[in-house]
């Protein structure tokens, strides 16, 4: 399977096709994350047959495509309260868009706007930032890398604060010249 990074932003509306009936048997609405380790443990996915909402687990998910996500059959589609190892996640409800970014010394970074998971495990990889639409023309938005996260909560994202490039002392005299 090939590494693809798919952003989140994107996915809502997605098709879930079926291999077995060559068809789509649903549509994302949505991601159920671990805010433990960043895994999307599965999607909530608006079933065409009933228009119920059940849960597609990650595990469940045979390829992303350019078409949608592809799965096995319609039964790989299941009701919340059959998922009891996931029970305490479901419930949490987490949610990284809009979670504030600050890092270790406090410095703000705005809040979540979107994030990028791998297709082939389902890890979200990096997240996006940016700040108010006044403090976003100056400044833009941030790219964060998972290695560079410390702390998730339900209210804010914790990194580590940024480092600064220094220039050795060749290259401070190759400037000079």
């Amino acid at each position: 399977m090939r590494v693809m990074l798919k952003l989140f932003e994107s996915t809502p509306g997605t098709l879930v096709l079926s291999l077995r009936s060559g068809g789509p048997i649903g549509q994302i609405v949505g991601p159920i994350i671990n805010p433990n380790n960043l895994y999307i443990e599965g999607w909530y996915v608006e079933d065409n047959r009933s228009k119920q909402v059940l849960i597609l687990l990650s595990n469940d998910i045979r390829d992303v495509i350019r078409q949608g996500f592809a799965v096995d059959d319609h039964e790989v589609l299941t009701e919340a309260s059959d998922l009891v190892r996931l029970k305490k996640i479901i419930k949490m409800d987490f949610n990284l868009i809009g979670l504030r970014v600050n890092s270790e010394g406090g410095t703000k970074y705005g809040k979540v706007n979107d994030y990028a998971f791998e297709t082939n495990n389902m890890f979200i990889q990096k997240i996006y930032s940016s700040q108010s639409l006044v403090k976003n023309l100056s400044s833009g938005s941030l790219s964060i890398d998972r290695s560079q996260i410390i702390e998730v909560t339900n209210r804010r994202i914790v990194i580590e604060d940024p480092t600064e490039k220094t220039l050795s002392p060749a290259q401070s005299a190759g400037l000079a010249s």
